[in-house]
């Protein structure tokens, strides 16, 4: 049985160059249909081959830490150093600071290989790119002059600090404090947790930003957001001048957690004893503003939305690997006969994938996952749209829609890979094929970036009313659009009727929501059903315009498999998952009440 990983390059070129390219041309920047190809053939044979055998021997042994340091497992350090040679860590990095200078969306593939083939190396070179992006927007001269470089180069690593062992979401309870010096500098002290690539044995530096609190005149910290700042503290000291490494800059790791999953990236304690720190500016992203009591953080703000969005991939690249793995399965293991005589082989059993049941988990998984990954691009294309005229009204769309790549995404790729283990039933469940790895590894996804109960929240109470509520009707306005044209074509009317209806019910709830005569407790009860169908429903507007292209391509196409096999799965997702949205609306409207009557006292 093959477990081995085969990245999806054919669905990659399709997407970028017949779905998201003819309404978001930037996302590919002028690339030819070729050149993609080929750079994602490369990407694709250096995952197979040097990343994904990894994988498996990394979770098996773990990263280790020995006298303060952390060591990652064996070939970690070899993969890495491979995959900065290759400057696949540097896909979309602008060539000024650096990097090749490619569109997001080739960059959005070449994430998704690396996560695929090896999760947890990926995680420290994710985290780097995420830092270094910060910086390049936040950093003082000198910082974009020596430390972005070796950081793009690989040479130096990035992390995120926020969470402290009391708390997580709510940073107004943070401790961590960064006091000015009388020469001008800052010394920042307290301690993080859950920090990912915190240390590591595979660079000679890592760039931590820390989110700290500046001390009032009568230095006490308050528990607002006000005092709150991002610095940048090196693990090592690093000469402003000449960007010259010194000694330890008071960077302690105090231990790196045991995990359930991802069990090759360092997730890591650090302690900050007086730390030399440098604080970073506001970022000049566009749409990175913050209300004004937190704009010290803005910088941090936009890290974390990126992260949200990788998260979202993250979980996608574990589910699809599991997936290959039950798509393997199902055609090579043999068990019953077919229903139909003559759908069954000669053999005295017939592969279990021509079982309706076994079909049902495939066809969940692939119509979930290729769904999202047309969605990811296209909410990134949204983000980094380029035209002045268009970009306030489609990156509020995007904004709106990051929470849901996060939560969504996550959520159905830690189902999917549990399909998957359920599809291979013990063989699933045992560590020799793999399966079990990915389930686990998928797990953290759900919490990462702010548990997905946090995410909807940020959807239904501030992504929804913010600009009177401007991006749903914008988002719902794109979906009608796409219903409208699909309805063009016959076969697509009804996909297109029950997607209009779909909107319809996300209007309504949206109006709900909107009701101010609401109990102040019907938000948080709703978010999560609302965020589900925003994902259904959106996945639902991928599948149509996937749809529409397919059909539009078919009559030229030299091998229609691939296209017929798109409009099998669009039907799956129409057929079973968008008449879930009614339900979910339902759920919704339901309020607070079931949940707020029974006493605390009494869970």
């Amino acid at each position: 049985m093959s477990t081995n990983y085969k990245a999806p390059v054919d669905d990659y070129v399709f997407l970028l160059h017949d779905v998201i390219a003819p309404t978001a041309p930037h996302a590919l920047g002028g690339m030819a249909r070729d050149d993609t190809r080929q750079v994602l053939q490369q990407a694709a044979h250096f995952f197979e081959k040097v990343w994904a055998p990894l994988d498996g021997p990394g979770d098996e042994e773990g990263c280790h830490f020995d006298n303060g340091a952390v060591r990652t497992p064996s070939g970690y350090l070899a993969g890495y150093a491979a995959l900065c040679e290759a400057g696949w860590n540097r896909v979309s990095v602008p060539e000024e600071s650096g990097g090749a200078g490619l569109p997001e969306g080739i960059d959005q593939a070449v994430r998704e290989f690396s996560a695929s083939a090896c999760n947890s190396l990926g995680l420290y070179a994710i985290l780097t790119a995420g830092a270094h992006a910060t910086v390049r927007r936040t950093g003082e001269p000198w910082m974009l002059e020596h430390v972005v470089p070796a950081m793009v180069e690989g040479r130096w690593a990035g992390t995120m600090c926020l969470t402290e062992p009391h708390c997580g979401t709510d940073l107004r309870l943070m401790k961590t404090r960064a006091v000015s010096q009388p020469d001008g500098s800052w010394r920042l002290s307290g301690t993080k947790i859950f920090i990912s690539g915190g240390d590591q044995d595979l660079t000679e530096n890592v760039i931590h930003l820390v989110l700290a609190k500046v001390p009032g005149e009568d230095g006490r910290i308050r528990d607002d957001l006000s005092t709150v700042r991002l610095f940048l503290v090196p693990k090592r000291v690093v000469d402003p001048d000449s960007g010259t490494l010194g000694g330890s800059n008071g960077v302690v790791v105090a231990g790196i957690e045991h995990k359930m999953g991802l069990k090759g990236s360092a997730t890591c304690a650090l302690s900050f004893e007086h730390a030399l720190a440098y604080p970073l500016r506001e970022s000049n992203q566009p749409g990175s503003t913050q209300r004004k009591s937190s704009a010290g953080m803005s910088g941090m703000f936009d890290m974390m939305n990126s992260a949200r969005l990788v998260t979202g991939l993250q979980a996608l690249s574990s589910a699809s690997r599991a997936y290959g793995h039950a798509a393997n399965y199902a055609r090579e293991r043999l068990a019953g006969r077919a229903a139909k005589a003559e759908d069954r082989t000669g053999g005295t059993a017939d592969p279990i994938v021509v079982h309706p049941d076994v079909r049902r988990l495939l066809l969940k998984q692939a119509s979930f996952l290729e769904a999202a990954r047309a969605l990811a691009l296209h909410v990134t294309a949204l983000l980094d749209e380029p035209d002045e005229a268009l970009r306030a009204n489609r990156n509020a769309i995007g904004s709106l829609l990051t929470p849901v790549i996060k939560a969504f995404f996550s959520d159905r790729s830690f189902e999917s890979a549990n399909d998957a283990m359920q599809l291979m039933g013990g063989h699933g469940y045992i560590r020799d094929n793999g399966v079990e790895q990915l389930v686990r590894d998928c797990r953290i996804f759900q919490l990462y970036e702010g548990a997905n109960g946090v995410q909807a929240l940020d959807l239904v109470l501030r992504k929804l009313p913010a600009g009177g509520g401007r991006a749903l009707a914008g988002f719902l306005d794109m979906v009608d659009a796409t219903a409208w044209e699909a309805a063009q074509r016959e076969p697509l009317r009804a996909h297109a009727d029950a997607l209009r209806q779909a909107a319809q019910d996300i209007r309504a709830c949206g109006k709900w929501l909107a009701d101010p005569s609401r109990s102040p407790y019907d938000a948080g009860a709703a978010s999560s059903d609302f965020l589900a169908m925003m994902g259904i429903v959106a996945s639902a507007w991928m599948w149509l315009r996937m749809s529409d292209v397919a059909l539009g391509l078919l009559p030229d196409a030299e091998n229609g498999t691939f296209l017929r096999r798109k409009l099998e799965l669009a039907r799956f997702w129409f057929a079973r998952e968008l008449p879930l949205v009614p339900v979910l609306r339902q759920r919704v409207e339901t309020g607070a009440a079931c949940l707020m009557a029974l006493p605390a006292d009494q869970f």
